[in-house]
């Protein structure tokens, strides 16, 4: 097996890994599209297509369950609220892979 990484950023393995959604989009339309795609995590873009980071299941439905969601909440105004998305534009050799 090899442990060999791809050249680029994380945002390109995203781009191809993981569906891709607007970050205007709202939470509830985005948990929709994961449904729908049957995944637990979407790679969020701007409006320029650039990748801006991941969201997961989990963390959609705790921001939907919480007191402050009301349906106007958009994935760009959640993105930077938590410290666990990777930067679109990290390198892939700063990431730590684990099995």
């Amino acid at each position: 097996m090899s442990t060999d990484l791809p050249h680029g950023t994380v945002g390109d393995v995203l781009d191809a890994a993981e569906p891709q959604v607007c970050d205007d989009m709202s939470v509830e339309v985005a948990l929709a599209v994961m449904t729908a795609a049957r995944t637990s995590r979407l790679a969020v873009c701007d409006q320029d297509g650039q990748s801006t980071g991941l969201v997961t299941r989990a963390e959609l439905a705790a921001v939907r369950d919480s007191s402050s969601y009301t349906d106007r909440l958009r994935l760009r105004d959640i993105l930077g609220d938590h410290g666990v998305l990777t930067s679109a534009v990290s390198p892939l050799g700063d990431l730590v892979l684990s099995r």
